[in-house]
């Protein structure tokens, strides 16, 4: 089995860190992964995602059980820790995702590209309040970065500072675009549109190569 057999995602990369780091139960993982700040970047908001993961990762011979942690009052938990080929196979994933740049396909760009659908008029309040949430998390994340950067070392903090970077060039892009609204620099028309469609209608796009 070759590492492009073993499918990556963020959730797996973060089950197969932390049991390289320690053995733990799920719980400890969900936990620990909150606590370090790491829901801004990783869907850990279902827990079923995580259950799931770790049970592909079991199947895949990344991971393996191994004791059974059991105390009073609460139900028995499986710690689970990294098999040697879990500790290749995330290293192999981790040279990868900072290496090569992947189209997740984020639903803003998506929205805008459908943007004709609505007139002027009706996208511009609705940006603002878009710019508005986003002026909001980037103070908040700038003000826990100043905090965390007094006590921990920038290295584990670096995807908040990539994560207010890019906070921040979308809002200052989006101050942008409801501006050119505003002067009336950027508008359109469900007329002028079907009419210019209409002229493309039936061409086939300029071939390359």
């Amino acid at each position: 089995m070759t590492m492009t057999n073993f499918k990556r995602s963020p959730l797996a990369l973060a089950v197969l860190a932390l049991l390289i780091e320690a053995p733990m139960h799920p719980y400890r993982m969900q936990q620990l992964l909150k606590s370090r700040g790491k829901e801004e970047v990783i869907n850990i908001r279902q827990r079923g995602s995580l259950y799931q993961t770790i049970e592909r990762l079991e199947r895949e011979g990344l991971i393996a059980p191994g004791s059974v942690e059991k105390s009073e009052g609460r139900p028995e938990r499986t710690v689970y820790e990294a098999t040697p080929l879990g500790r290749t196979v995330a290293v192999d994933w981790l040279r990868t995702m900072l290496a090569e740049p992947h189209n997740e396909f984020p639903e803003f760009p998506v929205a805008m590209s459908f943007l004709p659908l609505l007139s002027p008029e009706e996208v511009m309040p609705l940006l603002e309040t878009r710019l508005t949430a986003l002026r909001k998390r980037e103070f908040g994340l700038a003000a826990e970065l100043e905090n965390y950067l007094t006590v921990l070392p920038r290295v584990v903090l670096l995807e908040s500072q990539y994560m207010l970077a890019i906070v921040s060039a979308e809002r200052n892009w989006i101050e942008g675009v409801i501006a050119d609204l505003r002067s009336g620099r950027l508008a359109w028309s469900i007329e002028e549109l079907k009419t210019i469609a209409a002229q493309f209608e039936g061409e086939q796009p300029p071939r390359t190569g």
